[in-house]
């Protein structure tokens, strides 16, 4: 029998605010031990929370970017379980009116436009963390607890891994443009519950879910996904049930092992939290949040296939970066260029240097500007591409303009046919022994050309040296 999986998942995101959801205590990743905590991120008795304005203005954010209804009026409640990095013995969640629901995000799998809806995003406290270690055993750190998140549930729209992390990808970009989390993976700034469960292949009902818990990177959830759909299809075959339960991910042994049985919401008693108020969004706050919505990364991706002729991957790899995206519209929007020629730069020598030195585009002293003076200069001819190089490594680094660094530089281009002329005819007599493999019909153009290079101190107009050499050799 075939087996079609339904998958849904539980997306955690830290919000970048410079302080937690309830406390003054600093939310910098990094620092030591229990150093960013107070009475109220360890839950001290009679400490009260106060909610961080910018944590609802910014999972309001992510709601509209998301298609979601924002509601205007929500409330916190209290999710009631113990944990040893949950000092409260509660967290601090949203139950029955979350700030957002009923969204949708759009994302491509090989080319095909896909979607899945989100059923709800609410904010939150996150838990702390334990530390394991051979000889210290085990230490609470709570420098975590009170860092806020926004979580983003799905429906169980996806139905395999590949979509799952497009799903997810799409919701990381989302996240950056909205400026909203650092998306450090490596930092735990985006983690993700997943919710799988199989069915007879044509059927609509859906089947017993088991659900993996924290998989902190998206290559570890393709992973745990196939792993999970593979591990119910051999319980299901040899006459087995699949079990509602929670099961841990373990990416180095490639393996999920059970935590906890069958969970549902009531076995949380949650109840309104009685130490905050409501929360009202008012007209003049939700005109403010909508105004900071930028064009959207499926958007800007189907913009680049259908305005700038890219391709899907050309397209994907700029959509990818807010930065890199923004400084390409600005060089196309300058009218001076083509939008191809700023993004083969920005896809190529661009990333190159910034891969190379570790640093992102903002952190360089090049813009847009600069980009299109200098694609200016190589295709008006006055600099060589092998010259563009050169100045672009400079505009990283300077604040000159891109005819300053050439000057500076000495790297014009000659192109005065009578000057370059001159040098053809003195690489053609010194090269005596190339002219008689030529005159062999042994391919010696490109020596040729090297050499008239050499000559011009790598300045001669490469087009011009080609045509005015060929005009030469049809004379020998």
């Amino acid at each position: 029998m075939k087996y079609e999986a339904v998958i849904g998942l539980e997306v955690h995101a830290e919000l970048s605010t410079k302080s937690k959801i309830f406390c003054a205590c600093s939310t910098e990743f990094g620092a030591p031990i229990n150093s960013h905590t107070c009475p109220v991120c360890t839950g001290m008795p009679g400490a009260l929370p106060v909610l961080n304005k910018q944590v609802v203005h910014y999972a309001a954010k992510m709601g509209l970017a998301t298609g979601c209804t924002v509601n205007r009026l929500c409330k916190s409640d209290r999710k009631n379980y113990f944990y040893p990095d949950l000092p409260k013995a509660y967290q601090i969640s949203q139950f029955d009116v979350p700030i957002c629901e009923n969204g949708e995000v759009f994302f491509y799998v090989d080319g095909e436009k896909k979607s899945c809806r989100l059923e709800r995003i609410h904010f939150e406290e996150d838990a702390g963390k334990l530390l394991h270690d051979e000889i210290d055993g085990t230490v609470v750190d709570f420098n975590r607890c009170g860092v806020p998140l926004i979580e983003m549930v799905t429906k169980p729209d996806l139905h395999s891994s590949a979509e799952a992390k497009e799903f997810l990808e799409m919701i990381k970009t989302t996240l950056s443009y909205l400026d909203i989390c650092d998306c450090k993976m490596e930092e735990g700034s985006i983690r993700c519950d997943i919710n799988v469960s199989i069915r007879p292949e044509g059927s609509t009902e859906l089947g017993t879910r088991v659900e993996m818990k924290n998989v902190n990177t998206f290559s570890g959830a393709v992973r745990a996904i196939d792993y999970e759909i593979a591990r119910q299809i051999d319980v299901v075959e040899h006459g087995g049930t699949i079990q509602q339960e929670t099961r841990r991910w373990d990416d180095v042994k490639l393996k999920n092992t059970v935590m906890r049985t069958k969970e549902d919401a009531q076995d949380y008693r949650y109840f309104p939290d009685p130490d905050l108020i409501a929360v009202e969004i008012d007209d003049a706050w939700m005109h403010q949040i909508e105004s900071e919505i930028p064009e959207l990364p499926i958007t800007r991706y189907e913009r680049y296939l259908n305005e700038y002729g890219m391709t899907a991957m050309e397209a994907r790899q700029l959509m990818d970066s807010f930065a890199k995206a923004s400084m390409l519209d600005q060089a196309a929007a300058s009218g001076k260029i083509k939008p191809k020629a700023a993004a083969n730069w920005i896809l190529s020598d661009i990333s190159k240097y910034l891969n190379d030195k570790g640093v992102e585009l903002g952190d360089t002293k090049l813009t847009a500007d600069k980009l299109v003076d200098l694609i200016v200069l190589i295709e008006g001819g006055t600099i060589s591409g092998a010259a563009g190089k050169k100045v672009l490594k400079a505009l990283f680094e300077t604040d000159e303009t891109a005819e300053q660094i050439v000057d500076r530089m000495g790297l014009k281009q000659v192109s005065d046919e009578g000057a370059i002329l001159a040098i053809v005819q003195d690489v053609l007599a010194k090269n005596e022994k190339a002219i008689a493999d030529y005159k062999a019909g042994k391919n010696v153009t490109g020596f040729l050309v090297g050499q008239c290079m050499k000559a011009s101190r790598g300045q001669g107009n490469p087009q011009i040296i080609n045509k005015l050499l060929a005009q030469e050799l049809a004379k020998l």
